[in-house]
Parts: structure tokens; sequence; C-alpha cells
């Protein structure tokens, strides 16, 4: 239920709205990207800015954070019949956000942070699109996959290659819809623009939660 790719769609449209959301309303900071972060981290440490550094840090560790806590409570909740682990993950996701928006503009490391977690557990839990591993949080595995399926393909013809990589490309174009969405609605929203990644992954709860009645 959590592979379909309707699901996929507004998870990943969410993600990018996210990124686009931390770093253009909450001072420049990547909810997903922690490469990027993690770049910007050690310029500003070896720069002798340590608070410049801190900004980028806890949200990295927040990051961790959200894939141990999305971990727990896949163990915790894995046999459970009434409701699946990973509904619970995109509910408790959708009421983080909405929390984000409620923070002043002086909350912003807070609101990265509660972010950059909110990111962890959704890259956690959903993994896959129609049987294929993908990441609706960042587009760098995305990339790699969708390339190698799509050389594969030339060289030998199978259509389940071309196929596989069509589904990476589109994973990839709907987080940068996601991302220019995001960046266009951050100029009037500002902090409201969060609970439009709210909206999104409620869509998908709801989505998951009709896959599940009809099996």
């Amino acid at each position: 239920m959590s592979e379909a790719p309707i699901t996929v769609f507004f998870l990943t449209l969410s993600g990018g709205m996210q990124d686009a959301y931390s770093y253009f309303v909450r001072g420049k900071v990547f909810a997903n990207a922690q490469t990027g972060n993690i770049v910007l981290m050690s310029q500003h440490f070896f720069s002798g800015d340590p608070s410049g550094g801190l900004r980028y840090l806890i949200p990295l560790l927040a990051f961790s954070a959200g894939i141990f806590a999305a971990e727990r409570i896949h163990a915790s909740f894995q046999g459970s019949r009434r409701i699946h682990w990973r509904q619970i993950i995109v509910v408790l996701e959708a009421l983080i956000l909405f929390l984000v928006g409620l923070l002043p503009e002086s909350k912003d490391l807070a609101a990265n942070a509660l972010t950059s977690f909110c990111c962890a557990m959704q890259v956690e839990a959903f993994r896959k699109i129609s049987g294929y591993g993908y990441a609706s949080t960042m587009c760098i595995g995305n990339l790699r996959a969708g390339m190698e399926s799509l050389s594969i393909y030339l060289r030998t013809r199978e259509s389940e290659k071309l196929i596989r990589s069509l589904h990476y490309f589109g994973v990839i174009l709907t987080f940068a819809l996601g991302a220019g969405l995001g960046s266009y609605l951050s100029a009037s929203m500002r902090h409201a623009m969060i609970w439009i990644c709210s909206g999104f992954l409620l869509i998908s709860f709801l989505l998951m939660l009709k896959t599940e009645s009809l099996q």
C-alpha cells in the first residue's frame, strides 16, 4: 500500500516542499540534503563561526534521530492489524509539520530540526515505488538508479529496465515540482507554507487507508 505511484507522488511532493521551506523560509538550511548541511557546517566551524556551524549540525542530528525513531516505530507496530506502522509515521509527520508552521522566526533552529526529523522518518519508512527502491526526500540515489537502468535498457533492450528508469525520473520530476512550488509559495505564505506538506501527507495516509481496506 505504500508503494503505489499515487501515494509516492504526494509523499515526494511533500519532500520537495519541505526542503524548499527549510531553505527559503527558515534560514537557508536543508531539511533533506544532509550532505549540503555537512559541507556548510564544516565551512562555518573551520572559519571560526561555531554558532553558524551549530545551525547545520542540529538538523543533522535531528535527521539521525528521525531515522532512529522510525525504526523503533516499525519494530513496535510491525505486527499491528489495526493500523500500519507507515501510516503512524505519516500522521505523526503531518502533525509535527503543522506545529512547525506555528513557530515564529526566532525559533528557526527548532523548526529546521523538526522538519529534518520528519524528513528522516519519511525516507526511512518509504523506500519503494512499484517494487523499486527509491527515496522520496532526496534525488541523488534516484538519479543514479534511473541513469543506470536507462543505460542497461539501451544496451539490452529489456523493457523492464526502461520502465524502472521512468519510475525514477518521475520521482525526480515530482520532487522538483514540489521544490519549485514550495519556493514560489514561500514568498507569500511564509511559515504557513509547511501546512501544505501536512495536507499532502494526510492525502497519502488516506490513500494507504483506502488501499488497505480493499485488500
